[in-house]
């Protein structure tokens, strides 16, 4: 597909500085522009490149003012939030490049299930009974629709993705591949004979509008009740969220994060990467947790930051900071000073 110039402008709100005629059919980054090619300028670190990129269209913002000659073959469209704008231009290109509808010949669909005309079934994809794809859907290649499962209108099924039975995806979701939605939940109880009984899980995972989660995390169904992912979490890879834990609306989880069951996360909050958090804790709205931190106790007060493990208020976490790194150095004068002791105490 080709876009001019001025076509992107008017898509984007902006103006065209330059060649409105100009014409692209591909993306690149900036400081590896190619002729015939989109890219965009948002961040200041990276300005230095636009003088020297061989794209033909550079998005960049409204106030941008060149201090060097740029090159005679580059055209701007200027807008008022480079980022944005591109990100929607992404966005208006994936839609462009959906696949058609339909369900591709290797596909199983139950009789039972009910699938939307509009909605793309790749191959050797499997949909169970009584199963509900919504308009516009798009599950691809080697994914699994449970048993009564249901994809709300617009959702994106990546490969391999693995909707268990009873599962709920709401609308406009997107689901990276390889991620596992209603796995069974880390669920086991010793028994007489001092074996771990499997506790059954009869529950599911309910994920609310516009979430997205990331390749291979995994979200274990609920031992009773649902699961819940409200609107607008976003997930990055490689998370667990444990059965019976709910995360409330747009908050953010960095990959690597393990939280164990029935722990209530509120709004807002952002959880850096390789996070842990132990089971049946609440955690309040737009509270942030920093990388690496160990989340044993509830976090009452909205908006707190935290670091460390066991985790910390960030004040006192760097506070204290300052002393692991002279651990040694303070260890030294300690024995130094006992050393003394003992020698004044023997005369």
């Amino acid at each position: 597909m080709e876009f001019s110039a001025q076509t992107i402008a008017d898509l984007l709100n902006g103006t065209v500085d330059g060649n409105a005629d100009a014409i692209v059919s591909g993306l690149s980054k900036i400081e590896s522009g190619e002729p015939n090619t989109l890219t965009f300028l948002a961040n200041p670190a990276y300005t230095e490149y636009i003088y020297s990129t061989k794209a033909s269209i550079a998005i960049v913002s409204s106030d941008f003012v060149a201090e060097k000659t740029l090159p005679k073959t580059l055209t701007l469209v200027k807008v008022a939030d480079a980022r944005l704008a591109f990100s929607k231009l992404l966005e208006a290109y994936s839609q462009m490049s959906k696949p058609a509808p339909g369900v591709h010949p290797s596909a199983f669909v139950h009789s039972s299930a009910k699938v939307s005309d509009s909605a793309y079934i790749g191959p050797f994809v499997f949909v169970d009974n009584d199963a509900t794809i919504g308009d516009e859907v798009q599950i691809h290649s080697h994914a699994h629709v449970g048993q009564g499962a249901i994809i709300g209108i617009g959702t994106v099924l990546h490969s391999r993705v693995h909707i268990g039975h009873q599962c709920i995806v709401g609308v406009n979701c997107v689901i990276q591949p390889g991620a596992i939605l209603g796995s069974d939940g880390f669920g086991f109880a010793p028994n007489s004979n001092n074996q771990y009984q499997k506790v059954a899980h009869v529950g599911n995972v309910v994920i609310e509008d516009c979430v997205e989660i990331g390749a291979n995390t995994t979200i274990d169904r609920a031992t009773l009740g649902s699961t819940i992912i409200r609107k607008g979490v976003k997930l990055d890879n490689l998370i667990q969220i444990a059965h019976n834990c709910e995360i409330g609306e747009n908050t953010v989880i960095a990959a690597q994060t393990g939280i164990a069951g029935s722990t209530k996360i509120g709004k807002n909050c952002m959880i850096g990467g390789q996070v842990g958090i132990v089971g049946h804790l609440e955690i309040a709205d737009d509270v942030k947790i920093a990388a690496q931190s160990g989340i044993g106790n509830n976090i009452t007060e909205k908006g707190m930051i935290v670091q460390g493990s066991p985790a910390l208020p960030i004040r006192d976490f760097k506070k204290s900071y300052v002393h692991f790194r002279r651990l040694d150095e303070i260890a030294d004068k300690v024995n130094a000073l006992s050393a003394n002791l003992k020698t004044e105490e023997n005369g």
